[in-house]
This record gives structure tokens, sequence and C-alpha cells, in this order.
């Protein structure tokens, strides 16, 4: 983790900042099942490429849980969507176009344990095989979200030079943790993910749900922005903030990026709920693409995909 603009706060938060151990429990969200996508044609008419989800890492999304709906708009889109529930290898990512790590957690870390310090979800030799394979021409999409998951996929980050904070991203009121990346206020970038292949699939809002916050190194380009003002807060328990818990500006980090590298592509976010479909708490609440004022969500994750198995240019 890098410092940038680190601070400590020495007076109490705000109520509702303080209050937000109260927030819905991870239990509470579950798979929007009614929720779908429709695409005009699939980018893969048979036989797409094979994406690989990760289930071997204690990860809080898989394919028949928080995951299920973007399993399900993938294949709507030709892609061929299956679990990976082993090491990665050389051997393992075989014959696979796409992977996809969303929120791994070591072991010490599943069920809820949510506080420092946070060991890496892979191995050294994990590491490796995946910055290898990528190097090869494999595309990765790498999604961690607020503490502990940037402490979990840090190492791995790393080896792309991606910098996550292990925090929460928050405004200036340190109340407010959704994120509303729009075209207009430049918060979210002009490139060939937000342009898409036609006119009809130019993305100018993406809606991110708390989420943490990165750098990222040349020849990382930033795909969402966060603005002056904002802050990543950074407690040794999740969702336990006071006066003492550290704090470092959000302003110029992003929970958005692309990195071509070698042969391959990373994608990069920083917020995992905004690609799924779920429901929260007893009323619920949609979060993510089936948010009512999240309409480009869905659009948007094609067109990540679209990056990463080369149907749309690096830049």
């Amino acid at each position: 983790m890098t410092t940038f603009g680190r601070l400590v706060l020495r007076a109490a938060l705000p109520p509702l900042a303080a209050g937000l151990a109260c927030l819905p429990l991870p239990a509470q969200q579950v798979a929007d099942t009614a929720y779908a996508v429709t695409l005009a044609a699939p980018a893969y008419a048979a036989n797409g490429p094979v994406v690989l989800l990760d289930e071997a890492h204690a990860n809080f999304h898989t394919l028949d849980g928080r995951y299920l709906v973007f399993g399900k708009v993938l294949r709507q889109d030709g892609y061929q969507v299956r679990p990976s529930r082993v090491p990665f290898s050389a051997a393992a990512l075989s014959g696979a176009r796409v992977l996809v790590i969303a929120n791994a957690l070591h072991p010490s870390n599943a069920g809820g344990k949510w506080q420092l310090p946070t060991p890496s979800a892979f191995t050294p030799a994990e590491v490796a095989a995946v910055r290898d394979w990528v190097r090869s021409g494999g595309s990765l999409l790498l999604i961690a979200d607020h503490m502990p998951f940037p402490g979990a996929a840090g190492a791995l980050a790393e080896a792309f030079g991606v910098h996550m904070l292990n925090g929460f991203a928050y405004d200036s009121t340190r109340t407010i943790s959704r994120f509303t990346y729009t075209r207009g206020s430049g918060q979210l970038a002009v490139h060939p993910v937000t342009a898409g292949r036609t006119a009809a699939e130019r993305v100018d809002s993406v809606v991110a749900f708390t989420g943490q916050a990165f750098r990222v190194d040349p020849p990382g380009q930033a795909l969402m922005t966060l603005v002056a003002g904002t802050m990543v807060l950074e407690p040794r328990v999740a969702w336990q903030f006071d006066g003492t818990t550290p704090i470092e500006s959000g302003a110029g980090l992003l929970q958005g990026a692309v990195v071509p590298f070698g042969a391959g592509r990373v994608a990069v976010f920083g917020e995992a709920a905004m690609f799924s479909a779920q429901v929260t708490g007893a009323r619920r609440t949609p979060m993510g693409m089936n948010d009512p004022t999240a309409p480009q969500n869905a659009r948007f994750l094609l067109n990540v995909m679209h990056w990463l198995t080369g149907l749309l240019p690096v830049d």
C-alpha cells in the first residue's frame, strides 16, 4: 500500500459514518434471479471465448451465488463461463481466454473475520502463474471491493502495477460511498471501453457501490477516477470507524482501470456489486446492474469483456 495524502482523524466521525457497522450484512445480499438484459445480437454466436470465474479462494462472489447474473449476462453475449475451483497454474489456465477474480480471500478471512492483518489470497506461485499467463496473451478481470478484499488481492494486483488501498472509499462528508461516474464530469474516461463498437454500445454513466480505490502505473489507463474531496478510510476491522481511523485522500485515485501487459490485457475494478444484480436487506433493495440509477452498468461490463477479448482496441 502506498501513502497518498495520509492523515488521521482526531475528531469523531459524523453519526452516519460512525454507524456504518449497521449497514446490511453480506448474508443479506442475494442474486436477483429475475434480472435479465436484452441484447440485439451476442458478440459471439457460438462457442465464444472461455471465461473462468475463480471459486478456489474463498470468493465472496460465485457463479451460483452473488455473481449468478454476471455469468448469465456473459453467456447471453456468447461467452462460455465456467467456475475455476483449483489453484492457479499454467495447466489450470490453459484453454481459458479470460480469468475473472472477484473478491477473493485468504481462508483466515473467510466467514466474515474481516480484520487486519489481511493475508494474500494467492500464493507467490499462483501470482507468478497468472502474471506469466497474461504476459503470454491471457486476459485478467481483477475485482477487489472494500477492505479486506484489496489486502487479499494486493500481491496479485502489484504484479500488474496496480496499488490497492485496503479500505473504504467515501465522499467528502464521509457518509456516502456510492459513486456515479459520467463522461460529462470527466470521471468516466473517453476510452474504447466506454465508446464500445457502435454508438449503441457507448457508455456515458457507471455507478459503483462502496468499494476501495487504487493507483495504476503506466501503461495503465484510468476508466473511473475519484474527484477531489473523496477519501479512503482504512479501519482495522471492516465497517468499524472511529476518530483514530486512518484516512487517505481519494483525489485522483481510481475505481476502474485497464492495463496492457505483454501480449495480454488486465482490467481492474475496486467495486464488485456494479457487475452483479443483487437485492439486499428486508426490502430487497436493488444493487448493481438492476439498480434503476445504473442502467448502463450491464453494457459497461460487456464492453470491458469485449476489450479483454480483443473486440475493442487497446486505446
